[in-house]
């Protein structure tokens, strides 16, 4: 299941890179999780061809990644804003919060906003 996650996302970051070709075998693997067999026949191609075709997508994308990194950039601004919403309903549900956990808090939400917006 993990693997189809990040395929899905390395698509959606770099996919329009692929051409029309790949992106429709690609999408059809990914998003309509149809089989080897069922893509061959429907694009009128062997099973061994639909296989290289997803193999060499998967290839391309991850060299994508590598190289430019936006899943992983992604990834971590997702990361910092969850901590900040965490921190956010924590301050907001313990009104009575002494002082200090307010400071460290409020220092904190504000260190991983500007780290974010230091990413963008």
């Amino acid at each position: 299941m993990e693997k189809i996650v990040e395929q899905g996302l390395l698509y959606d970051f770099y996919g329009e890179l692929l051409t029309k070709h790949q992106r429709k075998i690609y999408e059809s693997i990914v998003y309509d999780n149809l089989s080897l067999g069922e893509i061959a026949q429907e694009e009128g191609i062997s099973r061994q061809a639909v296989h290289d075709i997803v193999k060499r997508c998967d290839k391309i994308l991850q060299g994508y990644e590598e190289k430019l990194k936006l899943l992983a950039r992604f990834k971590t601004i997702r990361e910092k804003i969850s901590d900040i919403s965490r921190m956010s309903e924590q301050l907001e549900s313990d009104r009575q919060a002494d002082q200090e956990k307010y400071r460290l808090y409020s220092s904190r939400i504000r260190e991983l906003s500007s780290e974010i917006l230091q990413e963008l």
